[in-house]
């Protein structure tokens, strides 16, 4: 098996294969890509069992067939030095040898058997099938990911729920603590479906998507397959129900803040310095002549508080909340302006961008604080 190919174009497609990679496997194989030459088009796979990467690329000169699996560390350091030159690349199948040559020089490896590389399941026949521009799902992934749940002990708050309509997609994360609803009716699937996305998958779908037009989405019942540009990302679902997360969100939140959302965000964060270490509280004091941002650390006798220009209308109230969460959710929420929507100090708030993007409804709930006067 012999082919030539450009060595900045294998270095890329490499890059975006080894995000699927673990830094450390159960089984050893999983620390190669496979390569597999058909005609003039290389496959290039990744695997950590669960989730799957596949790259394709145009080679030139080629001759054979055939697969072997390469170490992706070594490959990856070889294409980094070997950067904009050709690459030649020739294995010898009865010694498993590879040889790589470059414009002034070569290097010499060995390879693994491709039976030894686990292959997936692939997806059934009779799977749901959806076209969906790329730019949405990037936006389902940007605007939900980073509320999704770091603790295991409940491993269906660990992914994004995709909850499929027949006239649009509802994307939703959370960890108890904040929950995000993302719906979008850009794209009308045509049928109903829901399926728990794991946060690993879903990072890697963002990072590798790029600039491609449209996502070929295939569902089954573990899993979904997706495919776009020279990329397929496969992923096995979380199982379980996702809980009715419409359920959560507050309907009669009378009170409203309207605030500039780089204003609010700068505050909280100088605030938040001076807030527990313990509990990260910052209190929200609200009334007709704007709100005050409030922290202080008892153990180190410490304190801070700033007042934001805004529109409050409502009754006087205060509110706390975790200064990392609200932090995190005006970093992720877009647009200039942000409508933090209250009713009471012991119930959700509701935080929604004035203005909606075309066809889109964006809705993130955070759970307060019990604040001690």
């Amino acid at each position: 098996m012999r082919f030539n190919i450009d060595g900045k174009l294998l270095q890329q497609q490499l890059s975006a294969v080894n995000k699927v990679i673990n830094s450390k496997n159960a089984l050893s194989i999983l620390d190669n890509f496979l390569f597999e030459l058909t005609g003039n088009r290389l496959t290039i796979t990744g695997s950590d069992q669960e989730n799957i990467v596949t790259a394709h690329i145009q080679v030139a000169e080629c001759e054979g067939e055939g697969a072997i699996a390469l170490p992706a560390k070594t490959l990856l350091e070889i294409t980094k030095e070997v950067n904009n030159q050709p690459v030649s690349f020739y294995l010898n199948e009865q010694t498993g040898e590879i040889d790589l040559e470059f414009l002034n020089g070569k290097f010499k490896f060995i390879g693994i058997s491709a039976d030894e590389f686990p292959r997936g399941e692939g997806i059934e026949d009779g799977s749901f099938k959806v076209e969906i521009p790329a730019s949405v799902v990037l936006k389902g992934i940007e605007k939900t990911v980073y509320a999704v749940s770091q603790e295991t002990i409940r491993p269906i708050m660990t992914g994004i729920y995709w909850d499929i309509h027949e006239e649009d997609i509802v994307f939703v994360a959370s960890d108890t603590h904040k929950l995000v609803r993302y719906i979008t009716r850009e794209v009308k699937p045509g049928f109903e479906k829901g399926f728990i996305m794991p946060s690993k998958p879903a990072n890697i779908l963002k990072n590798i998507l790029g600039k491609e037009d449209m996502v070929t989405l295939h569902i089954g019942e573990k899993g979904a397959n997706f495919s776009f540009g020279d990329f397929t990302l496969s992923c096995r679902f979380i199982k379980g129900n996702y809980p009715n997360y419409n359920r959560v969100i507050p309907t009669d939140n009378p009170f409203t803040l309207t605030v500039d959302r780089q204003s609010m965000l700068n505050a909280m964060r100088r605030v938040a310095i001076f807030a527990s270490k313990a509990s990260s509280l910052v209190k929200m004091e609200l009334s007709q002549e704007g709100v005050r941002l409030a922290a202080q650390d008892l153990d180190y006798g410490t304190s801070a508080e700033e007042r934001v220009m805004c529109e409050y209308q409502g009754n006087d109230m205060t509110i706390g909340f975790n200064s990392n969460f609200t932090v995190e959710i005006l970093n992720n929420m877009g647009g200039d302006t942000v409508v933090i929507k209250l009713s009471d100090p012991a119930r959700p708030g509701i935080f929604e961008p004035l203005e909606q993007e075309p066809e889109t409804m964006l809705t993130t709930i955070q759970m307060p604080m019990q604040v001690i006067e």
